[in-house]
């Protein structure tokens, strides 16, 4: 089925990127499929190692990160899942952008970590690999398959310092204050309308609408502004999302700096192409600091789309 972009949706785009030719690629882009990619388990095996192995099979790669490929060759249907390599857990597939946060939030060994939307554990599974399988991560999710997703993930990777929890995020917070847990990092990768990823999921131009939008902004709101108190001074929150809307993105940390101002953004440098946040949308002003927030957009990468931002808690 041939799914076309709303009206609104590309007037939208038109006025985020405010120039004719950059709103032409976007929707140029959007009508191909991105290249899968990969990222090295380098707890089970090394980036030279692995690509060795998949280049004895005919697969062409190309290193994008030092622990990740995209795949250049053209492969069977299903093929990228079902390779020994996988199963055993030498590589997750996962988009090069969806790699940023978990880069942006630099997790180390002996922190401890909540991941409060984690499946399907894709960056659950970056942050204990760069955690050398040390410290604590807690990944939180709520339906029961994407849990179960989750822990096959976790296994199948070698994952051990991992607490899956099964909770709505707001809830969760709640137990977890009572229990007066801290964390060093957090990650609220949030649930989102998820324009960015109209390249692999076209069906998204359906059922987009700008209802949807403000549903989600009003739910990330409230999770992202609880988590804060999770956080110990001097310690930092990535806030995500796979989307484009300013409603889900800078209005949402506009709303975390207006209401919490013992935190600010913290400058990060991502190592692909990436554009500023935005500091102004519709008839909104928003702090000249969302200048530090990262947009990425599908065309100025060949990849998906994504949004970072990186929030430092400065007190109690």
């Amino acid at each position: 089925m041939d799914y076309q972009p709303k009206p609104l949706f590309i007037k939208r785009i038109t006025a985020l990127l405010k120039d004719k030719a950059d709103t032409k690629q976007f929707f140029e882009t959007a009508k191909t499929k991105p290249k899968k990619s990969i990222r090295v388990n380098t707890l089970k095996i090394q980036p030279e190692k692995l690509k060795q192995k998949l280049e004895a099979k005919g697969w062409k790669l190309k290193q994008i990160l030092p622990n990740a490929f995209q795949i250049q060759s053209q492969l069977k249907p299903g093929e990228l899942g079902k390779t020994k390599e996988h199963l055993l857990g030498y590589y997750y597939v996962q988009e090069i952008t969806s790699m940023m946060p978990i880069l942006a939030l630099n997790p180390k060994p002996n922190n401890i970590i909540l991941d409060l939307c984690a499946a399907p554990g894709s960056k659950t599974t970056q942050t204990a690999e760069l955690m050398q399988n040390q410290g604590t991560i807690i990944a939180n999710d709520l339906t029961i398959g994407r849990i179960a997703i989750l822990s096959a993930n976790l296994e199948r990777c070698g994952i051990t310092n991992t607490i899956i929890t099964r909770h709505d995020g707001l809830q969760l917070i709640k137990i977890l204050k009572k229990l007066n847990m801290k964390f060093d990092k957090i990650l609220i990768d949030a649930p989102c309308s998820g324009e960015g990823n109209i390249r692999t999921s076209p069906k998204t131009y359906l059922e987009w609408n700008e209802n949807i939008l403000k549903k989600f902004s009003n739910k990330q709101k409230k999770l992202a502004s609880a988590s804060i108190q999770l956080l110990k001074p001097n310690s930092e929150m990535i806030y995500s999302t796979c989307t484009y809307a300013p409603e889900e993105n800078e209005e949402v940390i506009q709303y975390l700096l207006d209401n919490n101002p013992n935190i600010e953004i913290q400058e990060i440098t991502l190592p692909i192409k990436s554009r500023p946040g935005i500091t102004k949308w519709k008839n909104k002003t928003f702090s000249n600091e969302l200048k530090k927030a990262h947009r990425i957009y599908h065309h100025d990468n060949n990849m998906e789309g994504f949004f970072v931002c990186k929030i430092k808690k400065l007190s109690d």
